[in-house]
């Protein structure tokens, strides 16, 4: 990247702070909804899964799954890459490969290669999600991460939104070229994830100040204020190491909550196409449409709520909301029929990204430097198990009881007591004070 910018004029923080929301979330938006779109859609093509190759939904849960285990197990070192190379070169490596192993699902013919390749899509794309929230806390002080975590999780809505239409359109060119309408869907959803590889390449940098919008001072002050605020908190939490990330309870507690979050967020976005082509007789576009609906949702919740999380208070208790209407909205899916049902799935998804962005707020007030990018990841590594669980848990209850429904009950106790949990976190210098009066 060119050098910093030099202008007479100094801005604001404020306005240093719209500028580089304007310069750089695009971009990383644009990655994420690739990302999701390459990581879910096999939720449009479960059922044509099943037909065309004989994948139960039992196995189909499995190699859904599998994803989060490969991924799980890769982040940590993947981020600690990334802090060392940083994050132009690495996120463009990881969008690279998981464009061409995502258009590689076209090959699948059954349930061992379906297992392999998800497993390789995995280890692909580890290391982007908490790639992205570590890179965030180089530009964002304390108090404006959570609303630039939560325009990064458009990503997923935008994706679902988008995706499920555009994959129930790719389904119907059922017999082109000899192909099946997801052999189609998968090649058309994983190639252009290769192409903004090269954009991230060249307009991403790695810091703010090796940026070419922000003046020297501009950059310099930023990063200055960052540092102070990551010392003052990994100091107060009594953390400098990752090893250390093992101890802190906060950011265990944060790890546990993450987990019940996962758990639904990824049963939604696995099982919700076919949960609602049982409603009845829907063409692969209907049900794409009407997939796409709860993810409206979601995406005013991400753009909604986060923004308000300023503080320690503010953010327990928005997080506590969350998770409550996470349970409120699966337990009317599981028993409302096809339009209470939608309701309550509808009220989960606006919840979820009301959650998760602040959620990746706290590691960021309690570690710094490499135990940050580390504890990251750690925190993603072991929150995304939920990711194997929910769609495990649902293929398997599906086959043993005929009901698509059944395993959201699953859901909902697991994220009932990831709600209680809730009542419990603590930011940086907040929790030792706070341990100190009690």
């Amino acid at each position: 990247m060119s050098s910093t910018v030099h202008t007479t004029a100094r801005r604001s923080p404020e306005a240093v702070n719209r500028l580089i929301f304007r310069r750089i979330m695009p971009l990383l938006i644009g990655a994420y909804v690739l990302a999701f779109l390459d990581r879910t859609n096999i939720g449009m093509a479960k059922d044509r899964l099943e037909i065309d190759l004989g994948i139960s939904a039992a196995a189909y849960g499995i190699g859904a799954g599998l994803f989060f285990l490969t991924y799980a197990l890769s982040e940590v070192p993947s981020n600690l890459i990334m802090h060392k190379v940083g994050a132009r070169f690495w996120i463009m490596r990881i969008m690279i490969t998981w464009g061409l192993i995502s258009a590689a699902m076209a090959l699948v013919n059954g349930e061992w290669s379906f297992y392999v390749l998800r497993m390789l899509l995995g280890i692909a794309e580890a290391g982007l999600f908490p790639g992205v929230m570590y890179f965030l806390t180089q530009w964002f002080v304390v108090k404006d991460r959570a609303k630039a975590n939560g325009m990064f999780l458009l990503g997923v809505s935008i994706a679902n939104i988008v995706g499920a239409p555009l994959g129930g359109l790719l389904l119907t060119m059922d017999g082109v070229g000899g192909l099946h309408g997801w052999q189609w869907m998968f090649v058309i959803e994983g190639l252009p994830s290769c192409l903004l590889a090269f954009a991230v390449w060249k307009f991403l940098p790695n810091r703010p100040t090796e940026s070419t919008f922000l003046t020297r001072d501009e950059a310099e002050d930023l990063e200055s204020r960052i540092v102070a605020e990551e010392r003052q908190g990994a100091a107060a939490a009594g953390n400098s190491k990752l090893r250390h990330v093992l101890k802190d309870k906060q950011i265990l507690l944060v790890i546990g909550i993450y987990f019940t979050h996962q758990i639904a967020v990824y049963a939604l976005s696995f099982f919700l196409p076919s949960i609602i082509g049982s409603y009845g007789k829907l063409s692969p576009v209907q049900i794409g449409l009407l997939t796409a609906v709860p993810w409206i949702f979601s995406a005013a919740g991400a753009m909604l709520l986060p923004r308000l999380a300023t503080n320690g208070a503010r953010s327990r208790t928005i997080a506590t909301a969350a998770m409550v209407g996470i349970v409120a909205g699966f337990a009317l899916g599981a028993v409302g029929g096809p339009v209470l049902g939608m309701v309550g799935f509808c009220l989960a998804a606006f919840n979820f990204f009301a959650l998760q962005p602040i959620l990746f707020t706290y590691p960021a007030t309690r570690l710094t430097g490499a135990a940050l990018a580390g504890g990251l990841a750690f925190v993603n590594t072991i929150g995304l198990f939920g990711g194997f669980l929910g769609p495990y848990v649902m293929g398997m209850t599906e086959d043993l009881t005929g009901s698509k429904l059944s395993g959201l009950w699953f859901i909902v106790a697991l994220c009932a007591v990831g709600a209680v949990l809730t009542r419990s976190l603590k930011r940086g210098a907040e929790a030792p004070a706070r341990e100190a009066q009690q």
